[in-house]
């Protein structure tokens, strides 16, 4: 890896960093391969450790680099993998749509979720709900945390003592689910900063990027559930189709 000469560069530092990193992880380093750490690099650029710390994590939101707990910082693979927009599942819950439930309970939803779920229907802010916790995997890794919260008047037929928590009550609650009638859908993406709890789950740092993913479910009475998830940045992208619709992809993640 070569050094440069940063200081008469028109362009902030920090984002001329970035592109003379990004040549280099091109020219030297192979996907997976830990870059040397901070001190070093900073040293070798003849820039402050607050200007690299800005270029490494531009290249982490872009994809180019994972920061690894354990590990450190690792080149990324390309981003190349499979759909997962709405083309191809309706109701969450459906055979080999890359979910795992991992638990279910009863809370009342977040401020910006009973907004949500009052669309299109009567929803009161003091309603507990049922909230369903999975795991979207590949390759046997986590590279998405959901909440997928359901009101019980969607899914009147749970029965109220089987399975009071767990996976087994999760898989109830989407199975009741799974017996209304979809009229449709909407979805909103934006870029956020992972939580603690979230980031523990996806094996990233607390405040990595990521991609958050909010979808409404929606029956002839309204609102019937609410999803958020939370893919990580670094393995996901996005694409628009012909249709207007957003197609969320994500690589295979390196071992």
């Amino acid at each position: 890896m070569g050094t440069t000469q940063l200081e008469t560069v028109p362009e902030p530092k920090y984002w001329h960093l970035k592109t003379v990193l990004s040549e280099a992880l091109d020219q030297d380093f192979a996907v997976g391969e830990v870059l040397p750490n901070e001190r070093e690099l900073a040293a070798r650029f003849g820039v402050a450790r607050a200007t690299l710390r800005q270029a490494l994590e531009q290249l982490e939101l872009e994809g180019r680099l994972q920061r690894r707990r354990g590990v450190g910082t690792t080149v990324a693979p390309p981003r190349v993998g499979v759909a997962v927009g709405s083309a191809q599942h309706s109701w969450p819950g459906e055979a080999a749509d890359g979910w795992e439930p991992q638990d279910a309970s009863e809370s009342l939803p977040p401020a910006a979720v009973v907004k949500l779920l009052g669309t299109g229907g009567a929803f009161a802010a003091d309603q507990p709900v049922h909230t369903v916790r999975r795991t979207r995997m590949t390759n046997g890794q986590a590279v998405a945390a959901e909440l997928l919260y359901v009101p019980a008047a969607s899914v009147p037929g749970l029965p109220a003592i089987e399975a009071p928590s767990g996976p087994a009550r999760a898989r109830a609650v989407l199975r009741e689910l799974q017996r209304l009638v979809l009229d449709g859908q909407d979805r909103s993406v934006e870029l956020g900063s992972a939580r603690a709890d979230d980031a523990k789950e996806l094996d990233r740092l607390p405040g990595a990027p990521v991609l958050l993913v909010t979808t409404r479910y929606f029956t002839a009475a309204g609102t019937a559930a609410v999803s958020v998830a939370t893919y990580r940045a670094d393995t996901c992208r996005l694409t628009f189709g012909g249709s207007g619709g957003v197609e969320i992809t994500h690589e295979p993640v390196a071992s």
